[in-house]
């Protein structure tokens, strides 16, 4: 049977890698993106549900695998203006998070109808262990909200076939990261990884691959890190 699935914030980066690796004759995938497959701005709340309408119509009525991938990563210094600062907060909650949270929602519904199962595969972050810079910690608090839901969802549905995994990356080669490292200066944190460079797209598209359409059953709820062993847990 083919696999059906849904990838967000698929234009660039992780998300590109991803739709590149699962295109495979056993599988139909569609991706969420304003470059590439169904555009959905997830800084709006009733995006995610237009998405996931959309994807079901696109995939036959039937989604397998949810894939949530789309973030932001934008600086919100301590000293920015306090509205400035709470709307960088909610923003990137609401598209790193709750999008996802929304997303996984409709997902496990889904599945629960059908009596299928499923599987959801959440790219979450180092930051969400071991933090970030003070400009980002509501980068950081939004990716260990993704890796908190993962494992309730993995807890919550398992016996009902639904089955939940995330990937931490660290520093992966995308513009966000591209950007980050500049202000921040590379060879710094390059001397943060011990591997000597900092993780590739496809790396992380290798890992979501694996838990999308081969990680055994029992490996539900795992947290995979991609991060050249600059955080080990």
């Amino acid at each position: 049977m083919t696999i059906h699935i849904l990838v967000t914030g698929s234009s660039r980066g992780i998300g590109a890698a991803i739709l590149k690796a699962i295109d495979l004759p056993t599988v139909k995938a569609v991706g969420q993106g304003t470059r590439s497959g169904i555009p959905a701005d997830f800084t709006d709340p009733a995006a995610p549900r237009s998405l996931w309408e959309a994807a079901i119509d696109a995939l036959d009525g039937r989604i397998d695998v949810l894939i949530n991938n789309a973030g932001i990563f934008e600086a919100a210094p301590v000293d920015l203006d306090d509205d400035d600062w709470l709307d960088a907060w909610e923003r990137t909650m609401q598209v790193n998070l709750t999008a996802a949270a929304q997303l996984s929602r409709f997902a496990v519904k889904h599945w629960q109808v059908r009596g299928s199962g499923g599987r959801i595969v959440n790219i979450a972050s180092r930051a969400a262990y071991r933090g970030d810079s003070p400009a980002h910690w509501h980068y950081a608090a939004s990716k260990a909200g993704m890796v908190g839901m993962t494992k309730s969802i993995a807890r919550g549905f398992a016996r009902e076939g639904i089955l939940a995994f995330a990937i931490c990356p660290g520093f992966t080669m995308t513009g966000m990261a591209e950007d980050y490292m500049a202000s921040r200066g590379g060879d710094k944190l390059l001397a943060d990884i011990p591997l000597g460079r900092v993780a590739m797209p496809e790396e992380v598209a290798t890992m979501a691959r694996f838990c999308a359409l081969e990680a055994p059953a029992s490996m539900t709820g795992a947290v995979l890190d991609v991060n050249g062993a600059s955080y080990v847990r």
